[in-house]
């Protein structure tokens, strides 16, 4: 778990995790609260995954956290914070990527005013959006 502490605080300034978070299958990070014996006992005879809170996952030697992720270390991230206006929480909470020039590269934090809404994935031009379809807004306002 010291990569993923490393990793987090690089990324996103996190200095302290939970002794219950753990990653199950090759790039899920989750917290979990159970019995970790038991747990260990399953993964032994079949592939544990839907456990515990889904809170980030390892891509390409970066973290992306996820919503609840953001939730979680809301107190401990000061660093790749992207803040939205509200026209460009509107888009972004349809589901929209947001064409903006932002000067980071890699995973940042999405949030407005005191609101974490999850990770998006800056680039030269533009912040690709990774709210699940489910969680979207769908009708947009006149």
């Amino acid at each position: 778990m010291n990569k993923i502490l490393k990793q987090l605080q690089e990324q996103f300034g996190i200095k302290k995790i939970p002794d219950n978070i753990l990653r199950t299958g090759k790039e899920r990070i989750v917290l979990f609260t159970g019995d970790l014996k038991l747990l260990e006992k399953l993964e032994k005879i079949s592939r544990v995954e839907g456990i515990g809170n889904y809170v980030a996952k390892e891509e390409r030697g970066e973290i992306r956290l996820s919503i609840e992720g953001t939730h979680i270390f809301k107190n401990q991230i000061t660093k790749n914070i992207f803040e939205l206006n509200e026209q460009q929480l509107k888009d972004w909470m349809h589901g929209s990527e947001l064409n903006i020039k932002t000067n980071k590269n890699g995973f940042v934090v999405i949030k407005y005013k005191d609101d974490f809404l999850g990770t998006g994935k800056a680039s030269e031009n533009k912040i690709t959006n990774f709210i699940p379809k489910i969680r979207r807004l769908k009708y947009k306002e006149n």
